[in-house]
């Protein structure tokens, strides 16, 4: 008879171990200089350099306004060094440097000076460890761009200048690439002043002869994460998908980022800003856990549900408060409770578009969650060759979604598909301050086999969920009150011959709170080394069942499911929480900071009665002007 605790099937833990090795991507970037500020005889000149392996990006131009291109640059410097994680100290390579010093002086020294002397080394023979990718540059007959992405996979920005912004000496040299942007760099971008007239200019040879006396050729080798370089795509990719959009004025902006700097977080109580939109009301903020709210004063709300979206990466937004002073409005753009955020501040000529995670490196729960959305498919199709073709013929780089499908004669929804494809291949970028798609290829060469999954185990718990090479089937959802959604799955694997029972509970804000699983990979490690195949599927299978309630809901073939609704009054928030289980209808109501909340249960005949019941109920608190905020 076999038993779980048996030696499991060789194809189980030996391939995932084997096949989960980190694995990156080499990008080789070749500079003629070092960008920097440079003096010249009447001011000084921004001199950025281009990587040489791509064609070639020129420009030459006067900057009407030097203090805003100098915050816009600090703060995207700021972004492309951000890392939020937590992480103990490695001290490996440090060490390492004190035993192959041959002089003996770092060992001989006190830790001040060996530090030092250290991070001079790495600064001459390792200087891209400090950031992983340099900037991506992008001329466009409309404006010039800048995208970089965190290292801690959590931030996403893109600086658009407008042409207006300058006075171009000569014609502009369409097209992408890569330009040297270091401390050196920024440090001398922080030294510009408005009573100096100042250039810019992009390019190689061209820069070069007005940059004498600069540090000579830069070759940088960097061997990017495929889970950095996966998640910058996935992260501009989702920003074309349907989202809730709204305003805010600067001084909103102001008042989230004061609060949360007077305030340090707290261990319990919740870290989200929680969104409630009402139709035709300013939209509100409220910062958890001080139940801080800030009524907005730029627009109201235009949409035409109620709802209430909690955000994360809140403190993220602190690398925006360099621009607070140049500042018109804030669009702010949400795909939903723990998913992507984007704010696209306005600035005159400049727009700063900035994308957050849902948390601080997507954990792999959020992260399954929105690869739900998106699709999957890594091949180029025809529909996306057309788009392609149009938008690089005759200098056009953007359109519109409307001019994309009426030029390449493809539908609407499948230009879209195809386009959105584009984006996750790193051809395309959706930009979201001019609802234009703009053609911007990442690099020249992509392995997007590796890009599509970001380990075996989730390339094999995607085939468990298509039904290739076993199945996932949910045997039970049950609302825990206070702590979330209990999940039981039973998940066959026919490479092992085997049925693993799985357990998955999710709180309130969607991310794993407790996990079972009688596989012997999760028996073994646990999560130390990420969630097992069977785990992963069942994640995805939750996602695709919560998908399916959503397009379904109020209609007859509903038995579980579970709502909550609020109200703003000047005592606080009134919440209601109603969940229908077959012919059980469970209410709990009461005030949010309530520790525990009234509760009414009732039992009906049949599912049908049961079901009308609860939809009644629903019926009359959407009458009442409640909030429905069952995703956050």
């Amino acid at each position: 008879m076999t038993q779980e605790n048996e030696t499991p099937p060789q194809a189980d833990e030996a391939q995932d171990t084997q096949l989960d090795a980190q694995e990156s991507t080499r990008v080789q970037l070749d500079y003629q200089g070092t960008s920097q500020v440079v003096d010249e005889d009447n001011g000084a000149r921004v001199a950025l350099f281009g990587n040489t392996r791509r064609k070639p990006v020129r420009m030459d131009g006067s900057l009407k306004d030097p203090l805003s291109i100098r915050e816009a640059l600090s703060v995207l410097y700021e972004i492309v060094g951000s890392d939020s994680r937590r992480k103990p100290k490695d001290r490996t390579a440090y060490l390492a440097h004190q035993r192959s010093s041959a002089s003996g002086g770092a060992s001989g020294a006190n830790v001040f000076d060996a530090q030092r002397e250290y991070f001079e080394w790495l600064e001459k023979n390792d200087f891209t460890g400090w950031l992983l990718l340099d900037p991506i540059i992008t001329a466009h007959p409309d404006e010039l761009l800048l995208e970089v992405f965190s290292q801690d996979e959590g931030s996403y920005a893109r600086l658009g200048l407008d042409w207006s912004a300058l006075k171009l000496d000569s014609p502009v040299t369409y097209g992408t690439t890569n330009i040297d942007f270091t401390e050196k760099l920024y440090d001398s971008v922080r030294r510009m002043r408005s009573y100096h007239d100042t250039k810019l200019s992009v390019g190689a040879e061209a820069v070069k002869l007005k940059t004498e006396g600069a540090p000579g050729a830069v070759e940088k080798k960097v061997d990017v994460p495929n889970t950095w370089l996966r998640g910058f795509l996935q992260v501009q990719a989702s920003a074309t998908l349907p989202h809730t959009s709204f305003s805010l004025a600067p001084i909103d902006l102001y008042n989230v980022l004061r609060h949360l700097r007077l305030n340090a977080d707290q261990k319990k109580g919740g870290r989200a800003i929680r969104v409630e939109l009402v139709p035709g009301q300013n939209p509100r903020l409220v910062l958890e856990p001080w139940e801080e709210v800030i009524e907005t004063t730029q627009a109201p709300y235009t949409g035409r549900i109620a709802q209430v979206i909690r955000i994360w990466g809140r403190r993220r937004l602190q690398l925006l408060r360099r621009l607070l002073p140049l500042i018109e409005s804030v669009d702010v753009h949400l795909l939903g409770t723990g998913l992507p955020s984007f704010y696209v501040l306005r600035c005159g000529p400049l727009t700063l578009t900035m994308g957050l995670t849902g948390f601080t490196s997507s954990n792999w729960s959020q992260a399954l969650g929105l690869d739900t959305l998106l699709p999957r498919d890594a091949e180029s199709s025809k529909n996306l060759e057309k788009i392609l073709e149009y938008l690089g013929k005759d200098e056009r780089y953007f359109a519109s979604l409307k001019d994309i499908s009426q030029a390449t004669e493809v539908g609407r929804a499948d230009a879209r598909d195809a386009l959105q494809r584009g984006c996750q291949q790193g051809q395309l970028i959706y930009d979201l301050a001019k609802d234009v798609y703009r053609l911007r290829p990442i690099s020249e060469h992509i392995d997007l086999d590796q890009l599509q999954y970001r380990n075996a185990r989730e390339r094999r718990a995607h085939d468990l969920l298509a039904g290739r090479g076993g199945e996932v089937k949910l045997i039970s959802s049950n609302v825990i009150a206070g702590v979330g959604t209990q999940y039981v799955a039973d998940v066959s694997v026919a490479a092992d011959k085997r049925e693993y029972r799985c357990e998955m509970t999710l709180d309130e804000d969607g991310r794993v709170k407790k996990v079972s699983d009688t596989s012997p990979f999760f028996r073994k490690h646990q999560l130390k080394e990420g969630p097992s195949a069977p785990l992963i599927a069942l994640r995805l299978k939750i996602a695709q069942e919560r998908k399916k309630q959503a397009e379904t809901r109020g209609k007859g073939s509903i038995r579980f499911e579970t709502r909550t609704y609020v109200k703003r009054h000047e005592g606080g928030e009134d919440i209601y929480q109603i969940s229908l289980e077959e012919q059980k209808l469970k209410v709990r109501w009461g005030l949010r900071r309530m520790a525990k909340l009234r509760s009414q249960n009732l039992q009906f005949n049949t599912v049908d009665d049961a079901r009308a019941a609860y939809f009644a109920r629903i019926k009359d608190l959407e009458s009442k002007g409640y909030m429905d905020a069952t995703a956050a």
